[in-house]
């Protein structure tokens, strides 16, 4: 993880701030090495909490989920914050945008999950599998060019790790990246497999799947005043959208233009509009999301 996202390490030290719900060992150990200084946030004590903390820091590099990198650049913006990194959930281009305008700093991705480090974007913004390390086999998900990974693990010496099935949805990156790097490049993760909206088609009795990416485009393209949003499938044909309340005049217009998209795929759903977005704690953002299993409900 360091060789991959401080490439400069170890001319170059690091004062790095990590803000994850959930501490580790593995960050702590990182304090053993010089010229590196790594404190840990733990999220669940709250960001209004942390955010003083933080700044006293004075990190030069910043590793958190999207929505605290956003929370604390509209809040309470670290100063002299250099490197900023995302991770733990899906990096939005409404979160991106702000969160660049504020540090004056790229966001860079860092494609990490409970079975280790599967990904980390280079210094020109582009997540590279980590296939020096792991293998990849991407199998298609629908026709729309993506793929979910099946992992197997050659480094581990501890529990085997031989095709293991992710439940991520990637569209891969077709240009080459600047930086030369032989390793696959992803252009997108678009979320989770099982967010995939699942709806009833107009002309009979099968069902039609809605990749999140499709409807997060459709929503943000309404409007540029939408920077946030829930869309929820709360039923076999019912959904749940949810803006925030000083934007909630845009709700029919945004109902609209989904219904749309769904005319033109011929599906039949019920749109309901709700005002104000749910807290999130620290509960990762999930802005497109399929609550609605057909055997047992919500």
């Amino acid at each position: 993880l360091l060789a991959k996202a401080l490439p400069r390490y170890p001319f170059e030290g690091a004062r790095i701030a990590l803000v994850l719900p959930q501490v580790s060992a593995l960050y702590g150990a990182t304090n053993r090495a010089p010229r590196l200084s790594l404190r840990f946030f733990d999220l669940k004590a709250g960001l209004e909490t942390l955010a003083p903390a933080i700044c006293d820091l004075k990190p030069d590099t910043l590793i958190a989920p999207p929505k605290v990198l956003r929370w604390l650049a509209e809040r309470r913006p670290p100063a002299g914050v250099r490197r900023l990194f995302s991770g733990a959930e899906v990096l939005d281009a409404p979160d991106r945008t702000i969160i660049e305008r504020v540090f004056k700093a790229p966001v860079r991705d860092i494609y990490m999950a409970t079975e280790g480090l599967l990904g980390v974007a280079c210094e020109h913004g582009t997540l590279h599998l980590v296939e020096d390390a792991l293998h990849f086999e991407l199998e298609p998900v629908g026709g729309d060019g993506l793929v979910s990974p099946v992992i197997t693990d050659f480094t581990r010496t501890t529990q085997i790790m031989a095709r293991y099935r992710m439940n991520d949805l990637l569209r891969l990156r077709e240009q080459p990246c600047p930086c030369g790097s032989p390793l696959r490049a992803v252009a997108e993760i678009v979320g989770r497999a099982d967010d995939i909206l699942s709806l009833p088609a107009i002309d009979g009795d099968r069902l039609v799947e809605v990749t999140p990416d499709i409807l997060r485009n459709v929503i943000l393209d309404c409007d540029g005043r939408i920077t946030d949003f829930r869309l929820v499938q709360v039923g076999a044909d019912r959904l749940t959208l949810s803006l925030p309340e000083l934007i909630s005049d845009l709700g029919p217009r945004v109902c609209g233009a989904i219904e749309q998209l769904f005319e033109r795929l011929g599906i039949r759903a019920l749109i309901e509009l709700d005002v104000g977005l749910p807290a999130n704690g620290i509960a990762k953002v999930r802005r497109v999301e399929r609550r609605w299993r057909a055997t047992g409900g919500a």
